[in-house]
């Protein structure tokens, strides 16, 4: 039997750069409230979001995620070439094919980089870090590129008065090198594809091409049922990924949970009682619900107001349709 050689990659994997970008337009709750029945504080009652940022014809998915990319590249103090991966969160690049993910590859300057798209809903962004994370520790590549990118607004049914208010557009990247010492923890994944329909695309493209429906097709969710898993379920799964890490609450300095809404991340605080000296992302009130960009437009807010710092330790969990989650311990670049 032949032995193969044994991979070179890195004892471990890092963040070591992050970048955001958030569309020009902000939209605020009056502009919402044009086309649902409801108000300015029952959306804030509901959700937490103030304002949301919402792209123009020029800030494509594509377009947003190398503004972002080159923030992060910068901030990892590398080149475009030396990245060996580009891994995409995203569900709405309305191109099935190619992937996005190599349009941006090439445009940023990699040598040839491995480049995918994956969809993994708001649970994204942690399914494409731990990619990553395997990728350099297996050495398939020096540096990755993990890009969480949406533009929601173009999924939004604006008379849909359960979800017309959530969703924003942006994009969150992170490049992810080697370390020599653990800075990215086990990630805890999963699914529950029984709970597919709490949160889910109206109709297929197919009904819409046909002509079966006249609605371009848009997300839709079962608010209350989506809540409580969120809030029961998740923080069980947040608990998890501390306990994978070795730490405890009292360890951490920073949470980053998806920012879906902000009831939920309160009642998450709660659940898994974290002290007064973790500081919460609450990225969800200006930017709205970006899905799988929002973990890293939060953490990248997080770093420049300087309410999170390099060297912190933080818990992050993505969780959405699907339903689908993955949450890690990770330390800030």
């Amino acid at each position: 039997m032949t032995k193969l050689k044994p991979s070179k990659g890195a004892p471990y994997a890092r963040i070591l750069g992050v970048g955001g970008y958030r569309p020009t337009r902000v939209v605020p709750n009056e502009v919402i409230l044009e086309t649902i029945d409801s108000s300015d504080e029952w959306i804030r009652s509901r959700s937490g979001i103030e304002t949301r940022h919402w792209a123009n014809d020029e800030e494509t998915v594509a377009a947003m995620s190398i503004e972002a990319s080159g923030k992060a590249i910068a901030d990892a103090g590398i080149s475009a070439a030396q990245i060996g991966g580009v891994i995409v969160s995203t569900v709405s690049h309305f191109k099935q094919t190619p992937a996005v993910a190599t349009e941006i590859a090439d445009k940023l300057g990699t040598n040839k980089a491995a480049a995918f798209d994956i969809s993994a809903g708001c649970a994204g962004f942690g399914y494409a870090l731990t990619l990553a994370k395997g990728m350099i520790v297996e050495g398939s590549a020096e540096y990755v590129l993990v890009i969480g990118v949406e533009r929601l607004s173009d999924l939004t049914d604006l008379e849909d008065r359960a979800t017309a208010f959530l969703f924003g557009d942006g994009a969150g990247a992170v490049i992810v090198g080697p370390s020599q010492e653990p800075a990215i923890g086990p990630t805890v994944w999963g699914s529950e594809g029984d709970k597919s329909e709490t949160i889910k695309q109206t109709v297929p493209w197919t009904d819409y091409r046909t002509g079966e429906v006249d609605k371009f097709p848009a997300i839709t969710q079962e608010g209350q049922a989506v809540f409580r898993w969120a809030v029961f379920e998740m923080a069980k799964v947040a608990q998890q990924a501390l306990d994978a890490a070795g730490i405890t609450p009292d360890d951490l300095d920073v949470f980053i949970p998806h920012q879906a809404n902000e009831r939920i991340i309160d009642s998450m605080v709660k659940t898994l009682k974290l002290p007064e000296h973790v500081t919460v992302a609450r990225d969800v009130r200006t930017t709205g619900n970006t899905s799988a960009a929002s973990i890293p437009l939060a953490m990248e807010r997080l770093l420049a107001t300087g309410e999170a710092k390099s060297g912190d330790t933080a818990l992050v969990i993505g969780f959405g349709a699907g339903l689908v989650y993955a949450a890690t311990v990770v330390t800030l670049p």
